[in-house]
């Protein structure tokens, strides 16, 4: 007899773990804050890649569907130097791991694999606490509440759950990303299209980093990186989206205009993203009837590896609680004791930390080089 699943938390995490217990006939109830599936944009496009998240659609019974909504030729990747060089410059031959996905299409696909009602929009958690014998009692902002005794925190980097488990807070990495987006990129903006080419372009510099992505639809997104501290970001208006937008260039003086240009042409107001991290190696002691999933339990500075390890984790809890149907303890330290490792070594690169952006190896060269060591 298998103990019902709560999940906290919609995202691709969360989902995964919903359907891979719906494929072995385990209930299972998500609840989300926010209170439709288009209640806000879910993001830019992801890399799936075939050793982790491909590994949870396969579990999840998707990859048909998954491959339905793959953008062929955007595991194309150039590195320029700030001067506009292309030291890079690779093109999709359709033969990679790492096929690239819309985010938002890529979690509609996970919600319309599960039965209807399984997902509660409009539950947004304001509180957490154990009621002794594996239960724990989750209260949400509309006044319900919810008593359960296998409880899943896949709630992101401020997670509510987690203080059921650790006290550790996710603590400022000193980079900060700043996201534009450029439409009609090809006509409207030709000299910064063509210098992100078909799929991923990649401009690092100690201490600043220009990461651009084509789309679908002719758009470009873009995560402009800078080391800064928090107060730095602080004392610039980004109500005011012109004057943010050339402060923000202003760092990146010097630069190649076609570079340069895909922070001051931005047809999108400029959104400041802070990057937040939980210590690497993050674990805790086994507490009965609840763990955490993806950056509840393991946010780390982006790395290409986030959205993979979340499904990967919500597909092997997924597998780990079908196998022990009669023991939801040994299925948690199961998942646990595999977890952790394997969350630890993706915030490295080849068993070594990986350089910051603020490290003087942060330059097209080197990052070329480490691609080479990974033989990539």
């Amino acid at each position: 007899m298998h103990t019902p699943a709560t999940i906290i938390g919609a995202g691709l995490g969360g989902l995964t773990l919903a359907r891979v217990l719906h494929v072995h006939g385990i209930p299972a109830t998500v609840y989300e804050a926010e209170a439709s599936p288009s209640t806000r944009a879910q993001g830019g496009m992801l890399d799936i890649h075939d050793y982790n998240g491909q590994l949870a659609l396969q579990a999840a019974g998707l990859m048909d569907e998954f491959r339905a909504i793959v953008l062929e030729g955007r595991e194309a990747m150039r590195i320029l130097d700030p001067d506009g060089t292309v030291l890079l410059d690779k093109d999709d031959d359709g033969n990679g791991g790492r096929p690239e996905a819309m985010r938002g299409e890529l979690r509609q696909m996970l919600i319309d694999s599960l039965p209807a009602g399984t997902i509660r929009w409009g539950h947004k958690v304001t509180g957490t606490r154990a009621l002794g014998e594996g239960r724990h009692e989750v209260t949400f902002a509309n006044g319900t509440t919810v008593v359960t005794s296998l409880l899943v925190g896949a709630d992101g980097a401020w997670s509510r759950v987690r203080p059921l488990l650790s006290d550790a807070t996710p603590t400022y990495t000193g980079t900060s990303f700043v996201e534009t987006y450029l439409y009609g990129a090809d006509t409207r903006h030709p000299a910064a299209a063509k210098a992100v080419g078909g799929g991923m372009m990649i401009a690092p510099s100690p201490g600043r980093e220009i990461f651009a992505h084509r789309e679908s639809g002719d758009t470009l997104h873009m995560y402009v990186a800078l080391a800064k501290p928090l107060d730095w970001f602080a004392a610039i208006d980004f109500t005011d989206s012109a004057a943010a937008l050339a402060r923000i260039a202003a760092e990146f003086e010097g630069w190649a205009p076609e570079l340069t240009g895909l922070i001051t042409d931005s047809d999108t107001a400029p959104v400041l993203r802070s990057l937040h991290a939980l210590p690497t190696g993050h674990r805790w002691d086994r507490v009965p009837g609840v763990t955490l999933l993806g950056d509840a339990a393991h946010l780390a500075t982006p790395n290409g590896e986030g959205a993979n390890l979340a499904m990967l984790d919500g597909a092997e809890l997924g597998k780990a609680i079908a196998a022990h149907p009669d023991d939801t303890e040994a299925a948690l330290a199961e998942y646990e004791q595999a977890m952790f490792p394997r969350s630890a070594e993706a915030a490295t690169f080849e068993g070594g930390e990986m350089p910051g952006i603020d490290s003087e190896a942060n330059t097209a060269r080197g990052l070329i080089a480490m691609f080479t060591q990974k033989g990539e």
